[in-house]
C-alpha cells in the first residue's frame, strides 16, 4: 500500500522514503526509478507530512525525530489517541485505503484533525477517491465496507465465473466476462441506485429474476449484511 501511495504522489510532491529492507528498496527502485531514501534517524522538518504506511504490529517500535506538520496513518486498528500518544506532530489523520489503490482507484476514507483535512484529501486523492468522515466509528464502518469489500466482491466474482464454467463455458472466457461485468458496473452504480439497476435488468418472467429468486431464497442479501457487521465488530475489537 505504501508503494501505491508513493506511485500516486510521485512527480507532484517532494518525497523521501524510510525503508529498512534492502529487498524492498530494490523493488521500489525497479518500479519507480530514482527514489530518495533517508535513514530512520533523519530529523523530520516542521512543514513536512509523514505518512505511516507500516504494519500495526511494528507501530510502537517506530519513532520520529522532530515535530512534523502532520501525520497520516494508514494502519488498521490503531486509533488516533494511540498515535497521538506515541508521536509528536501538529495534526493527525487516519486513512483507510483499499486494494484498488494498486491501480490508482482506491475508495479511501479519512478522519482526524480538521486543520489537516484538505491536505490529507489532496494527498489521498492521488490514489483514487477520498471521503472525509466525522468520527473513527464511521471510519470503522466504512472500513468494513470499502476496505473489506474487495474480498467480498472477489468471492462473488469467483462464484459467478465458476457458475459459468459449471454450465460449460471455458475458464478463460468465464473470467474475462466476469472482469468485464465488474468493470462495466462501476459507471452504472455511480448514476443509479442498486435497486434501480436490479429492476432495469429483471424483465417479467425472465432469466435474471429467476436467478434473483434463488439468491433471495439462499439469503445472500442477509449474509452480505452480516459479513459487513462481522468485519465492523472485528475492526473495533482490534482497536
Amino acid at each position: 500500500m505504501g508503494s501505491a501511495i508513493y506511485g500516486g504522489l510521485k512527480g507532484a510532491h517532494s518525497l523521501t522514503v524510510v525503508e529498512k529492507s534492502e529487498e524492498q528498496k530494490a523493488r521500489l527502485k525497479a518500479r519507480f526509478g530514482s527514489v530518495a531514501f533517508v535513514e530512520a534517524q533523519t530529523p523530520v522538518e516542521k512543514d513536512e507530512i509523514v505518512i505511516l504506511a507500516i504494519k500495526p504490529q511494528v507501530f510502537e517500535k517506530v519513532s520520529l525525530q522532530g515535530e512534523p506538520e502532520g501525520i497520516i496513518s494508514i494502519m488498521a486498528g490503531v486509533t488516533l489517541d494511540r498515535i497521538r500518544a506515541h508521536f509528536r506532530a501538529r495534526h493527525f489523520v487516519r486513512v483507510m485505503p483499499n486494494l484498488a489503490a494498486l491501480n490508482g482507484r482506491s475508495a479511501s476514507v479519512l478522519t482526524g484533525d480538521e486543520p489537516l483535512k484538505e491536505r490529507a484529501l489532496e494527498l489521498v486523492g492521488a490514489i483514487g477517491s477520498a471521503l472525509w468522515l466525522e468520527s473513527e466509528r464511521e471510519l470503522d464502518i466504512a472500513t468494513a465496507l470499502a476496505g473489506s469489500g474487495p474480498g467480498y466482491l472477489a468471492l462473488i466474482a469467483e462464484a459467478l465465473a465458476n457458475g459459468a464454467v459449471r454450465q460449460g463455458l471455458s475458464n478463460e472466457r468465464a473470467h474475462a466476462l466476469t472482469a468485464a461485468l465488474f468493470g462495466g458496473m462501476e459507471g452504472l452504480l455511480e448514476q443509479n441506485h442498486p435497486a434501480q439497476l436490479k429492476e432495469m435488468v429483471c424483465s417479467p418472467g425472465g432469466t435474471t429474476i429467476a436467478g434473483i429468486e434463488v439468491l433471495e431464497k439462499r439469503a445472500v442479501r442477509a449474509a452480505v449484511m452480516e459479513a459487513l457487521e462481522a468485519a465492523f465488530k472485528r475492526t473495533q475489537a482490534l482497536a
